[in-house]
């Protein structure tokens, strides 16, 4: 909103100063350290009404140490996360950005998916929560929507061979783009040359017209991965500052990418893929970084609040659309690591249990516990030990997977 008002000023009524808000750093700047301080300020607020609602968490008997005195915590503190999002979001993005906008309905879809959730918990007294079934429909129905708009939308193209069509304009001064911009559905194999790979090719032997059908294996794809890295952020919230820590340096290193793939100079220097108005996602990263940190003021150990499914799943499915949208799917299983070993801990864990159980009559385990975090709190391990270091593999896989913008 407030960027249309000074597009307003500097355009129609030329207010010195501004034209600073047509710049994506500077209001991304600003995101940061509004989020930040709605977080933090508001952050109070918002727990002590949760603790006057006796909106608490409800902890099962795990046999882990220091587990009983969480027991009445407030959760649902993702409306933390998601309030201080949004708001900054409102007030300093083009809300005209189709990509802007998808982040604002996924926002909004998985936090309300995560409210039912964690209102069938508390309220109801349903440990079990939301139906799983209900859970997977509501991130199928997320994915078909994401898929269709990405796939359909006009808005949404790229321009693959940048460092062939640009030109120095020597009477501008600048690099402008020659070319068409297309609709694709390439994405970016990460630590190869010529690194691009279309989607489409898939049904390249269902004859000349075969790139009409690539939905029918695009809006598939980006089902599954919604679904998945929402319940891999989901499975991660386990002990206090593991999933926003983590998340917020994942989403960080989004922002990068989203930032550099929707600037014409970077991503031509680069030689990435140029998707033109991406760069625009970084005002809403920021943002999203910001209130994730803002909530670690209160969810770092010994936590004051949860997130809960609220924040978890909102977490996910946001990480996994902007993954998608800037065509660094790929790289989730190297950015998203610690998510995935998560996941993967709690498969093991189950189909070792069912397997052994049918051969042996008895079931046997790979961890002591799963999700892989609770293996080491089995261990012997302090909670914030266990953090700070699935924080630094965060951050090495981070650095690892911005590497993959030169190292091909």
């Amino acid at each position: 909103m407030l960027y249309y008002l000074f597009d307003y000023l500097d355009r129609v009524l030329d207010v010195p100063g501004t034209g600073v808000f047509r710049y994506i750093t500077f209001r991304s700047g600003l995101a940061i350290i509004l989020s930040l301080l709605i977080s933090t300020v508001f952050g109070k607020k918002i727990i002590n009404f949760l603790r006057r609602q006796q909106i608490g968490e409800t902890v099962r008997e795990l046999g882990l140490e220091g587990q009983s005195q969480k027991a009445g915590t407030p959760t649902m503190g993702g409306l933390i996360i998601i309030i201080s999002t949004l708001i900054p979001v409102l007030l300093l993005a083009r809300l005209d950005n189709v990509y802007v906008m998808l982040l604002i309905v996924t926002t909004l879809w998985m936090g309300t998916i995560g409210f039912i959730d964690d209102y069938i918990k508390i309220f109801k007294k349903d440990k079990e929560g939301l139906k799983g079934k209900f859970k997977v429909f509501g991130q199928v129905g997320l994915g078909l929507f994401v898929g269709y708009v990405l796939y359909f939308h006009p808005g949404v193209t790229v321009r693959t061979d940048t460092a062939k069509i640009n030109i120095y304009d020597t009477t501008q001064n600048v690099i402008s783009p020659v070319g068409v911009e297309e609709k694709s559905t390439a994405t970016t194999i990460p630590f190869f040359k010529n690194n691009e790979f279309d989607y489409a090719e898939l049904l390249s032997w269902a004859g000349d017209n075969y790139k009409d059908y690539a939905w029918l294996i695009f809006i598939p794809i980006v089902i599954f991965i919604i679904t998945a890295v929402s319940n891999g952020a989901n499975l991660t919230d386990g002990i206090d500052g593991l999933a926003a820590g983590t998340s917020a340096i994942a989403v960080l290193t989004l922002g990068i990418f989203a930032f550099v793939s929707g600037n014409i100079i970077f991503s031509n220097y680069l030689n990435i893929m140029y998707i033109p108005n991406s760069g625009e996602m970084t005002v809403y990263i920021t943002a999203f970084v910001g209130a994730l940190i803002g909530f670690l003021w209160y969810n770092t150990y010994p936590a004051t609040v949860f997130m809960g499914d609220t924040g978890s799943l909102t977490i996910g499915g946001i990480i996994a659309v902007l993954a998608i949208a800037v065509r660094k799917e790929l790289l989730i299983p190297v950015l998203c690591g610690i998510f995935l070993a998560e996941n993967l801990s709690v498969v093991l864990q189950v189909s070792y249990f069912k397997y052994t159980k049918k051969k042996y009559g008895e079931g046997r385990r790979i961890f002591l516990m799963s999700p892989l975090h609770h293996h080491y709190q089995k261990k012997g391990y302090h909670e914030s030990k266990i953090v700070t270091r699935f924080w630094i593999v965060a951050i090495l896989l981070a650095i690892f997977s911005l590497v993959s913008l030169k190292l091909r």
